[in-house]
């Protein structure tokens, strides 16, 4: 039987390719998302690789179980979970509005924090399994994301505190720190401001969400067994001290 991985945000972007190395690895995927447009076609042109697509709002504990309890009753068996989803809502503090602060919190921390919730007790009973916090190089600062920056420090805090919880069960539990990768979001930048931010970059180029894609491929594989609680960072070097 294959093993089986949950991926939120998977619908596009580093999720979407984080799904697409999932399945050339063997697992089958769950591919959650809210834009259920995008998933039913994901599903289509991947259902031969091994993929089912579920409509889920991570914001919502009902949709959270109701997409453990589907994964669950369909393969016996969740192997890892991949928290991707996300939002960036930027601006300065004095021009951010508090819906903008609490929905980023929302979705990248409690929607995160509700997942682990959700998948922890399920991979306790199994005292096996793998959970993949997508966090963000972002949580050392950056001027402009101070709703951002502390979600994503709130999901650094989360990993190690599972990690330290679930360890006894066999479940590891680690982040990924992507920084400036190319995604459609990136895309949308201003050339301007993204050859700055480039140029800020001891590489002096973007990373793809290929790269990214590989890392969590490792700390899903079962012969990954002694890191967790860990941070890793798939961002050119930018978290050494190199920047604007």
């Amino acid at each position: 039987m294959n093993s089986t991985a949950i991926v939120t945000g998977a619908a596009s972007g580093i999720g979407k390719a984080i799904a697409w190395q999932l399945m050339h690895e063997g697992f089958f995927v769950v591919l959650a998302d809210r834009d259920e447009e995008k998933g039913q076609v994901l599903q289509k042109e991947w259902d031969r690789h091994g993929c089912c697509f579920q409509k889920c709002d991570i914001t919502s504990e009902k949709d959270v179980h109701e997409l453990i309890r589907a994964a669950q009753l369909q393969h016996d068996k969740i192997d890892v979970l991949v928290n991707n989803a996300g939002l960036l809502r930027d601006q300065v503090i004095w021009k951010m509005s508090t819906e903008d602060f609490d929905r980023v919190i929302d979705v990248n921390l409690k929607g995160t924090w509700l997942m682990c919730k959700a998948v922890a007790p399920v991979m306790k009973e199994q005292r096996q399994g793998r959970i993949i916090n997508i966090a963000s190089r972002a949580w050392l600062g950056n001027a402009g994301q101070s709703n951002y920056a502390a979600s994503k420090a709130g999901v650094i805090a989360l990993t190690r505190v599972l990690a330290l919880e679930l360890g006894k069960y066999n479940v590891l539990v680690n982040a990924v720190a992507p920084g400036l990768i190319d995604t459609p979001l990136t895309r949308k930048l201003e050339p301007a401001v993204l050859q700055k931010l480039m140029d800020a970059q001891p590489t002096g180029q973007m990373g793809r969400a290929e790269d990214v894609a590989r890392l969590v491929s490792f700390l899903a594989a079962a012969e990954t067994q002694f890191i967790t609680g860990q941070t890793i960072y798939v961002d050119g070097g930018k978290s050494i001290g190199a920047g604007i």
